[in-house]
C-alpha cells in the first residue's frame, strides 16, 4: 500500500521560497544586515542574498544561518518524529523503528 502523504501541497521550490522568506523575516526582526549575519554565521553575504532572492542554498549554509539566528533546536526537531496518516502506517513505523537499512517498497 502506498504511503498517504500528500506531497503536492507545496512544490520543493515553494517550500524553499517559504524557508527563504522566513529566514529573511527572522534576520530583519533581529535588525541584522546580510553582512552582520555573515559575521555571525560564517556564510558569505552573496550566499545569503542568493537564498533570499533565488531560494538556493546548501544545507550546511542553511543550518549555519539558522544556528546564528538561534534556531538550532528547530533544526534538530526537523524530521525527528515519525508522521503517519493511518493506523496501518503507524504499525509499519513501529515495526521498522530499529531498522538500519531500507527496502524498496514504493507502490507495493
Amino acid at each position: 500500500m502506498p504511503l498517504l502523504y500528500n506531497f503536492d501541497i507545496e512544490s520543493p521550490q515553494e517550500l524553499l521560497a517559504i524557508l527563504a522568506g522566513n529566514m529573511q523575516k527572522r534576520r530583519l526582526e533581529k535588525g541584522l544586515s546580510r553582512e552582520a549575519l555573515t559575521e555571525l554565521s560564517g556564510v558569505p553575504t552573496p550566499t545569503i542574498a542568493k537564498f533570499e532572492q533565488k531560494h538556493t542554498i546548501s544545507l550546511a549554509s542553511y543550518v549555519a544561518i539558522a544556528k546564528a539566528l538561534g534556531y538550532s533546536n528547530a533544526i534538530k526537531e526537523l524530521l525527528s518524529k515519525p508522521l503517519f496518516s493511518t493506523m496501518k502506517e503507524l504499525e509499519m513505523i513501529n515495526k521498522n523503528k530499529n531498522r538500519k537499512k531500507g527496502r524498496n517498497e514504493i507502490g507495493k
